[in-house]
């Protein structure tokens, strides 16, 4: 009796262990963030950008914002925006499918996040988990110094990068992106 309650047990025990990895989901995008992204996110969908109320999408690189009552997706940024400093403004990451459908909800919710300044970029991160983005000043070493590019004309000064997306449930994040003339990365 004693052995069939121990069987059981350890059954039950390896069972309920299988489960608990089973469970475990882990997603990571980083290499994927623009380096105008704010760092603390590994994994980002979508930024919310409250103060051009315009999103990013990181897995395809793509910028989202309204025009004349549609939204439209493109991979680089509108001339309207292009001289905006999105390493500086602040970015909100969204995690959840098509936030811009429901973009009176963020609008207001993420208000007081307008002219806020109060992230650090990708770019100046010296975390090597960051040197994977193409586009970081430190990608492809374990040390090196920052040359500090700042978004002219929706890139990169001196080299063309990718724009990145949030990620998370309304979480504050941003991605890494990629060279071409697509935007700041």
């Amino acid at each position: 009796m004693k052995k069939l309650l121990l069987i059981v047990a350890l059954l039950v025990g390896t069972g309920q262990l299988q489960n608990s990895f089973a469970q475990v989901n882990v997603a990571i995008n980083i290499g994927n963030q623009p380096i105008w992204g704010p760092t603390g996110y590994d994994y980002v969908d979508y930024y919310y950008l409250p103060d051009l109320d315009i999103y990013y999408y990181v897995p395809q690189q793509q910028w989202i914002y309204a025009e004349g009552g549609r939204w439209i997706t493109a991979p680089v940024l509108p001339p309207r925006y292009r001289n905006y400093d999105l390493y500086g403004m602040h970015k909100v990451v969204i995690n959840e499918p098509k936030p811009y459908l429901r973009n009176q909800t963020y609008r207001t919710k993420y208000a007081q996040f307008k002219g806020r300044h109060d992230q650090q970029p990708i770019r100046d991160s010296r975390d090597s988990k960051y040197f994977v983005i193409n586009d970081h000043p430190q990608h492809g070493k374990a040390g090196g110094n920052n040359r500090g590019n700042k978004p002219v004309n929706g890139r990169a000064s001196g080299q063309p990068g990718r724009n990145a997306a949030p990620q998370g449930r309304d979480n504050q994040a941003g991605r890494p992106g990629q060279g071409s003339d697509r935007g700041p990365r």
